[in-house]
Formats: structure tokens, C-alpha cells, sequence
């Protein structure tokens, strides 16, 4: 894997990954929550915080240790170690510091393991399509006790997300419905609109990037409003296996929840699959946008 590619994965998935094997570890040998975190002299909440990705540190010993009491092998215990290692890693989003509140740097980890993304936005343009210029207007109504320094810093983090999709060593897959209400809802002016829409027309003819736009006209394919999601998947490991179980981000004005059963799944797939097939196609919603954008033109 490319120092880039080490980089953009970050501790997240590790942390989740290895809390999971361990979970499947102690119920392999029917051992419950209480149980296991007695014999670790840990609370239920600790050992229930590590089996579900939410711990930041993780010493090593301490999975050597679960390993064992596990019954795991020798090459189980190392692969385990191997991912206790990887959790160490710092993620490039941190050097921003209070701008990434706990919740968000969970999903900027997701994210940025994420080999393909699908995603339903009503509202506004996703960030990892934003232009600077859109973000800044956004985060300028969204924040507006920030100092410009720190609009500045959220833009950059912005910018910087969308490396994931526009980097030259396998870029992630990203498909977008777009409602069409979001070229048609001016963030800014005018003439930031009509950059925005053209950078999302010239998004969109790349490889990995498919955008699409939901008309008017195709009221409500799903019989309601889904609001705002995202489907994250993670790729296969070196055995072929699912690298980690999908996520389902649904957002929301205050935060976001995960989404990961299999039904919540399945049913927000299909809820993409009909908005997406409801949709322009890929083309025709790239003639949209351009000619929206000329309409912002003409209104300069």
C-alpha cells in the first residue's frame, strides 16, 4: 500500500477491525461482555468501547493479553498486533485540531478508507465536490462566531478530503444523487454558483466520479423524504474478504448516526438504487448543471 493510501486509511478502520475480530473472538468460545472484562479487571464499558472501534489508545499488551484468553493462535495473535500497531497511526485531519469534534473524526476516518462511496444529498453540494469558494460562503452562515483564520482552516480541511476521490493512485468511487434544489439553492452569489456548478460538471466526467441529479419532476421515487446519507464501503482484505462491514452515515443539523445492521443496510441501498435509476443520467445531469450555471451567468 502507497504511504498515501496508508495515510488516507488513517487509525479508524484498524481500530474498528480489530475490535470486531476480538468481539467474534470471545464469542467463539461463548464468553460474555462481563466476563471477559472481569478477567481483564476492566469495566463492561471499556471492553464493549474497544470491541466497537471507540477507544483512541490501545496498548498492545492488552490485546496480547485478550488474545490469550481468547485461545486465538500464534498467527490470529499477530495479525491482531499487527492492527493494534496500526491504531497508532495519526490521521492527517488532526492537525486541525478543535475543528474535528470526536463524532466527525470517526467519519473523516471512514471516509478515508472508503473504496466506494454512495451518496444522497437534498440540500447542499457534498463537501468532497464543494469548491473553496462554496465552502467558505457555507461555513461563513454555518460558524459565524469563527474568526476568518478559522473559516479559512475548514475550508482547507474541505479541500483536502476531496483527495479521496481525486488522487491519482486508485481513487475511491463516489456516485452522488443530487436533488435538484441543490444547483438551484444560491450559497454565496451568483458567480460562486456557476463555478460550483461547472467544477461539479468537470467532477463528474471523471472515471471514478459519477453525479447525477434528481429532478422536480421525479417527486418522491422512495414515498418519502430520506434526508441526507451516505453508504460507505470498505474494499476486500489480501483474503478476499470484506476489508470491514459497509456503514450507513445519515446526517443530520446537529451530528450524524452509523448505521451498520443489516437491514438498515439493505434498505438504504435500495433507497439509492430507486433515486439513483429515478435520476438524470450521468450525462444529461452534467448538460444541467452547465446550463444552470449559465443562468447564474446571466444574473452576475
Amino acid at each position: 500500500m502507497s504511504e498515501d493510501l496508508k495515510s488516507a486509511r488513517g487509525s479508524t478502520l484498524p481500530r474498528r477491525q480489530l475490535g470486531r475480530h476480538l468481539r467474534d473472538a470471545r464469542l467463539a468460545i461463548g464468553q460474555t461482555l462481563e466476563e471477559a472484562a472481569k478477567l481483564m479487571e476492566w469495566s463492561k464499558s471499556g471492553l464493549q468501547r474497544l470491541e466497537t472501534g471507540q477507544v483512541e489508545r490501545i496498548r498492545t499488551h492488552d490485546v496480547r493479553v485478550l488474545c490469550e484468553q481468547y485461545q486465538l493462535s500464534k498467527d490470529e495473535t499477530d495479525d491482531l498486533l499487527a492492527l493494534a500497531e496500526q491504531t497508532a497511526v495519526k490521521s492527517w485531519w488532526h492537525d486541525f485540531g478543535s475543528l474535528i469534534t470526536p463524532a466527525f473524526d470517526v467519519y473523516m476516518g471512514l471516509e478515508g478508507s472508503a473504496w466506494e462511496l454512495a451518496m444522497f444529498q437534498p440540500s447542499v453540494i457534498p463537501g468532497l465536490l464543494q469548491t473553496a469558494d462554496y465552502a467558505r460562503s457555507l461555513d461563513a452562515v454555518y460558524f459565524p462566531d469563527d474568526t476568518s483564520e478559522e473559516i479559512d482552516r475548514r475550508v482547507q480541511l474541505r479541500v483536502r478530503r476531496q483527495g479521496i476521490i481525486t488522487r491519482r493512485n486508485r481513487p475511491a468511487k463516489f456516485t452522488a444523487v443530487l436533488h435538484e434544489s441543490v444547483p438551484r439553492t444560491v450559497i454565496g452569489s451568483p458567480k460562486v454558483m456557476a463555478a460550483q456548478l461547472r467544477h461539479l460538471a468537470d467532477l463528474g466526467s471523471r472515471q471514478n466520479v459519477e453525479i447525477r441529479i434528481l429532478r422536480f419532476r421525479a417527486g418522491l421515487p422512495v414515498g418519502w423524504s430520506t434526508g441526507p446519507f451516505v453508504i460507505l464501503d470498505f474494499g476486500l482484505d489480501k483474503k478476499g474478504h470484506p476489508a470491514e462491514p459497509s456503514v450507513v452515515f445519515v446526517e443530520g443539523f446537529t451530528g450524524g448516526i452509523f448505521l451498520e445492521g443489516l437491514t438498515d443496510l439493505d434498505r438504504y441501498r435500495e433507497a439509492h438504487g430507486i433515486i439513483h435509476r429515478a435520476a438524470l443520467d450521468a450525462q444529461p445531469s452534467r448538460d444541467l448543471l452547465r446550463e444552470i450555471a449559465r443562468e447564474f451567468d446571466r444574473e452576475r
